[in-house]
């Protein structure tokens, strides 16, 4: 808690999803489907490409990260929303809110570096084949992944220790069903200009620069294939490529939507289905897009099924 006498709130509210209550059920098991799909098919990510030998390469130490980040990120805001739409008063203790805001924070950093890792491993594979196993040794891909961790973990960090600085007065109603960084200034009855700056210049780098790299990557992947064409190569890639790139757009335009272009008559419609997107539906069509149309996930799957079967 802080040390602020001006902070008299214990507590917030969150007004969570604008649903009609005679849907209520029925969005309350869509969402609840939504979650279990994204934790099982993540799940499962990492237990294949943990058993399966052939798998132990650059891509998939990413991909099992990714899978990782987005179980771990859907679980921060979806188990409370669930837990909220059964409840008649969906409070959230100040604490557990700032907590919230910290881990919400820190998995999607880390989704956002990991999937400039996976682009760059891409890049490396299609437009250096020769090149490939010397370039992206076992150290650079550790040094990537740990470089990742720390960098959200300190910028996670910086904006939940931006916002204890901040007093709340009487309003405490968060009309969103997390805790929300954005919709936690607009709450705050102290100045919060550094705060706004720090979402400015580092959402700008941690967002921003991460979907430049990718596009970037992404754009040399395909010219390079164009010089070269062979219909089956380039069909191969594009539906790679292009899947990938609608899951990067969806995470990085609702993401760049939401904190960096705030519209001034900002509704709150509008944001809390923006954060739906970002929040849910990346996480669980993540799985679908990286693992199932993809031969070596499903070979190793079909290993180690029968290899459960010997036994």
């Amino acid at each position: 808690m802080p040390g602020h006498n001006q902070t008299i709130i214990s507590e917030f509210l969150l007004l969570g999803l604008p649903i009609p209550p005679e849907y209520q059920h029925l969005f309350y098991a869509l969402f609840l489907a939504m979650y279990l799909t994204t934790v099982l098919g993540n799940f499962i990510i990492i237990i294949i490409i943990r058993l399966d030998s052939h798998l132990h390469t650059p891509m998939y130490l990413f991909l099992s990260n990714l899978s990782f980040s987005d179980l771990c990120f859907s679980s921060v805001t979806m188990p409370k929303l669930l837990q909220n739409m059964q409840s008649q008063v969906p409070s959230i203790p100040y604490a557990d809110c700032l907590t919230q805001m910290y881990f919400f924070l820190f998995f999607a950093d880390l989704e956002s570096f990991l999937l400039v890792a996976m682009a760059y491993d891409r890049y490396v594979a299609i437009c250096f084949p020769l090149h490939y196993t010397s370039i992206m040794s076992p150290k650079l891909c550790v040094i990537l992944v740990v470089l990742s961790w720390m960098l959200t973990t300190s910028h996670a960090m910086l904006h939940t220790l931006l916002l204890t600085r901040l007093s709340f007065c009487e309003n405490n109603v968060i009309p969103h069903f997390f805790c929300d960084l954005s919709a936690l200034l607009k709450l705050a009855c102290s100045d919060i200009h550094i705060n706004e700056l720090v979402v400015l210049f580092i959402g700008g780098l941690v967002v921003i620069l991460p979907f430049l790299l990718i596009i970037v990557s992404y754009a040399r992947i395909i010219s390079s294939i164009l010089k070269v064409p062979s219909s089956r190569g380039i069909h191969k890639v594009f539906s790679t490529c292009g899947s990938h790139l609608s899951v990067v757009s969806l995470f990085y335009g609702t993401i760049i939507g939401l904190y960096l272009c705030p519209s001034a008559n900002n509704s709150t419609l509008k944001d809390t289905v923006m954060s739906m997107m970002y929040t849910v539906v990346t996480p669980m069509l993540n799985p679908f897009i990286y693992s199932l149309r993809n031969r070596d996930m499903k070979g190793a799957l079909k290993r180690v099924l029968q290899k459960k079967a010997i036994f």
